[in-house]
């Protein structure tokens, strides 16, 4: 996706954001730092596709959140780092939106909540919150997409790890995948419930099927 089609769908969304949470817009270097982040050669999922995916998706839960504008922030900045084979991306993100918080003039509060809403897209840790539990299914979604869709996906995160051991890839992919699926449930809202939980396991199983063959 080009960066101006981006910007062009949500830049007023984003600049909206800062004046909610810290009254003034924050520089205009760290929006370029953060598409930048974004749009790095070696990513092939974690892009800006997957960050416009995710807001239009928020974009209908809206009015579930209790803190609409901090879950927002989250996903701006949720995969802003994103280093194949290190393993404190999220951490790093997290640390980097707190700060960018921080220093606009946020409160430390709401810095803080940003931030952990960031790190339990590591995935292995529980939501704490019905906000950080929506925030993990839109970051989701993408399991319970239609098949075509799905598999392009799977695709792309062959792409990014392209430069890891095929044989350690595979297996660690079959560990990531049969986590989700041995989840009481992958999604917590009702609405991704009602429309993705059935399909996301039926990916994930034919996923599971092909990375052992």
């Amino acid at each position: 996706m080009p960066i101006t089609t981006f910007l062009s769908r949500h830049q007023p969304a984003w600049n909206h954001l800062w004046l909610a949470l810290a009254m003034r817009e924050p520089p205009p270097q760290l929006l370029e730092q953060l598409l930048a982040r974004y749009s790095e050669a070696h990513r092939h999922y974690h892009t800006l596709e997957h960050l416009d995916a995710c807001l239009r998706h928020l974009t209908g839960l809206r009015d579930l959140l209790h803190k609409p504008h901090e879950v927002a922030l989250a996903l701006w900045f949720h995969d802003a780092i994103y280093d194949i084979g290190a393993s404190d991306n999220e951490l790093r993100s997290a640390d980097w939106a707190r700060q960018a918080l921080l220093e606009a003039g946020g409160a430390p509060d709401v810095a803080e909540r940003v931030h952990a809403a960031i790190m339990v897209t590591r995935h292995d840790q529980a939501a704490q919150t019905p906000d950080q539990q929506l925030l993990l299914d839109v970051d989701l979604a993408i399991l319970g997409a239609p098949p075509a869709v799905f598999d392009g996906y799977e695709q792309q995160i062959v792409q990014e790890y392209r430069s890891v051991p095929r044989a350690a890839f595979r297996s660690n992919r079959r560990r990531i995948l049969q986590g989700f699926l041995d989840r009481p449930r992958i999604y917590h809202s009702a609405v991704f419930l009602a429309t993705r939980e059935a399909q996301a396991r039926a990916n994930l199983e034919r996923s599971i099927r092909t990375l052992s063959d």
